[in-house]
């Protein structure tokens, strides 16, 4: 998936500046930079809730928003994505989990549980307990989700995110305010998520989580990715030097 000379903006201004970044299969892309400079933004355009006001977002080479209703909605299910308020319905940590799967499942997925079914294993999906798994909570699966920490709630989204087998998954702040051991089921999650060869895209403004978990790193300021390479690279030696400031933990104007 890749942005390509990505704008987008509102009536009261511009949040996107040309954004030209892509994320490949097996693979971690952070994208940092301090909170309002269009993370979220950027990561909602990507998860295809909208059309950018300029630029494309391609998937495999092809500009997305010129596909038809039916072939956008195919891409779409493609991708998963986990946001920073962790939403999750009223009901157990199974069904939670398998409600992604009913929106947004691939006809394999569809075939091993039919089979399932037809074999008298009415317990929960084998989908559904390794994307639990994954996420550390395999022991969980029966609670309600209702009586879920804060950061357990935010796994079972991850989970339920990862379930259906997504070739990309967007991780908006999927950390924010959680204690570490939270923090360390989900880098987890996203590491074995890369291992599986999908591409995890990360919003972050932790600097230390970026480059524990990321392959690459892109930094936004302002609305604009004023770099972008290999996350050593620009942790260590980056070109720019509000970059330099910023991952120095210095006010960055």
């Amino acid at each position: 998936m890749a942005a390509r000379n990505l704008s987008h903006g509102f009536e009261d201004g511009a949040v996107l500046e040309d954004i030209s970044l892509a994320v490949e299969p097996g693979e971690v892309l952070a994208v940092v930079g301090p909170s309002g400079t269009g993370k979220t933004t950027l990561f909602r355009l990507l998860a295809l809730f909208e059309p950018p006001t300029d630029g494309t977002v391609e998937v495999d080479g092809d500009d997305v928003w010129e596909l038809s209703e039916a072939r956008r909605l195919a891409v779409r299910r493609r991708v998963g994505m986990a946001f920073q308020s962790r939403s999750l319905f009223s009901a157990t940590v199974e069904a939670n989990v398998s409600y992604g799967l009913r929106v947004r499942r691939s006809w394999g997925t569809r075939v091993r549980d039919a089979v399932g079914r037809a074999l008298g294993q009415n317990g929960p999906s084998e989908t559904v307990i390794e994307a639990l798994q994954t996420v550390g909570l395999g022991d969980k699966i029966d609670r309600d989700a209702a009586s879920l920490s804060a950061g357990e709630a935010q796994r079972v989204a991850i989970a339920r995110a990862l379930a259906p087998d997504p070739d990309v998954l967007l991780l908006d702040e999927p950390t924010s305010n959680l204690d570490p051991r939270n923090t360390a089921a989900i880098e987890s999650a996203m590491r074995a998520a890369r291992a599986r060869g999908i591409a995890v895209a990360l919003a972050t403004h932790d600097m230390q989580q970026a480059r524990r978990v990321s392959d690459r790193t892109a930094v936004l300021l302002d609305g604009a990715c004023i770099e972008s390479g290999p996350t050593d690279r620009v942790f260590d030696s980056p070109t720019d030097d509000r970059v330099r400031r910023f991952v120095d933990g210095k006010l960055v104007y």
